[in-house]
């Protein structure tokens, strides 16, 4: 006897073996989902459910013809940190740039300023508020990035705030060290001490403790360049940790195909990659994580080169890169309506962007992202027309029953 079965639903699976040209979501009408230990034990059309003599499962749920959905999975966010840049939005209308408003000491740093003051279990109160925001739009697995403590202390704080998070609440969270996110006051000219400092001191401390599911670093003009970048891949690479790269967003620096050369998880923002970078992203099978968010807040002009990613079957994931400075956004919903008007992709793409292309960006393509039999049975029950509505609103479009890890939730 199975632990649940939910009917009376349509089921949008995300699964490419139920994907055709005319069906890009995976659809099953009139479907039926069984689960066992908190992992989908069967799916399909109800019609097809196995005959029994007494009832299949000790707890059936009706989704009143309403359609279910994977949890929606976040795999890029900075959703941990202190403090407030909202006067950063003022001063970027004045023509004052996002690289400017860097150099000066502003943006990154002084979030990094403010997550140093706080205690542990403050950052952990301020986080929580956000991510309860996430979850009530529908996001069931969040990435969680460090880059705003940039001390050993500190990068360690974000962390254990992160692994907490994911004990608390109901939401699978990967854990990120972006320690090469920003140079910190104290090694002002020194970038290649600062690295020598994380692979030495930070790195070894965070692997130890078990707080680092990827390494993450922004490659960029005003952060750091693709040789220091790779000695922290070289070094991640001994502890056996996967990579990903923030690359390509303000200028073409040579990341992507370095992060492709590691075989990176994923690769961030990429709005300046040109066609042979791409070529590397397909070679390695690393996801292009676009991140609309951030294009849309910092009124960037260069789009990514969402046909060039289709032309190589490069897998385009999408995230909300929830951060107080470029991207202050908690809904996926919202995220995707943005990839359709701004980057012109279809509805279909952006559901399995932040599905199943969203999980594999994290490495857990294998254990939530789609609706399959052996899948964590992380789901959603939305009152929608069907998976296109999805993309239609500007956010604000929730669930009206979270499933996670098999156990239905009260919408948060």
């Amino acid at each position: 006897m199975w632990d649940t079965l939910w009917t009376d639903i349509h089921v949008a699976t995300a699964d490419p073996a139920r994907m055709s040209e005319k069906d890009g979501y995976g659809c099953i009408h009139n479907a039926a989902i069984g689960i066992e230990n908190g992992k989908i034990c069967w799916i399909g059309a109800a019609k097809d459910l196995p005959e029994a003599s007494q009832p299949l499962a000790r707890n059936i749920y009706s989704g009143h013809d309403l359609w279910m959905t994977p949890g929606l999975v976040d795999a890029h966010t900075h959703v941990i940190y202190a403090g407030d840049r909202s006067l950063e939005f003022a001063e970027r209308l004045k023509g004052v740039s996002y690289a400017e408003i860097a150099r000066k000491g502003g943006g990154i740093l002084s979030t990094v300023n403010a997550t140093r003051t706080v205690s542990e279990n403050e950052l952990f109160d301020m986080t929580v508020q956000r991510v309860l925001r996430m979850i009530a739009e529908g996001t069931t697995t969040i990435e969680m990035k460090s880059g705003y403590g940039l001390t050993l202390k500190d990068e360690l704080k974000q962390l254990r705030v992160a692994r907490a998070i994911g004990a608390a609440l109901p939401v699978r969270v990967h854990t990120t060290f972006l320690g090469a996110h920003a140079l910190p006051p104290e090694f002002k000219d020194r970038q290649d001490d600062y690295v020598s400092h994380l692979i030495k001191e930070i790195l070894p401390q965070a692997a130890e403790e078990k707080l680092i599911d990827s390494i993450d670093g922004f490659c960029e003009n005003i952060a750091f360049t693709t040789d220091q970048i790779e000695r922290l891949f070289i070094a991640a690479s001994a502890f056996k940790i996967p990579v990903r790269l923030h690359s390509e967003q303000l200028s073409n620096t040579g990341g992507t195909r370095l992060a492709a050369r590691y075989g990176a998880l994923s690769t961030d923002h990429l709005e300046y990659v040109v066609e042979d970078d791409v070529i590397d992203l397909a070679d390695a099978g690393t996801v292009a994580m676009l991140l609309p968010g951030a294009f849309y807040f910092i009124r960037e002009t260069q789009m990514p080169p969402i046909n060039l990613f289709r032309k190589h079957n490069v897998p385009m994931g999408l995230a909300t890169d929830c951060n107080p400075g470029t991207s202050p956004s908690v809904s996926l919903t919202g995220i995707m309506n943005m990839a359709c008007t701004l980057f012109r992709m279809t509805p279909e793409e952006t559901f399995s962007a932040v599905t199943r292309i969203g999980a594999q960006a994290l490495g857990l393509q294998n254990v939530t992202g789609t609706l399959t039999t052996g899948r964590a049975a992380d789901m959603l029950l939305w009152d929608i027309a069907g998976p296109h509505e999805l993309s239609y609103w500007i956010g604000g479009k929730r669930p009206i029953q979270r499933i996670f890890d098999g156990k239905p939730l009260p919408v948060v």
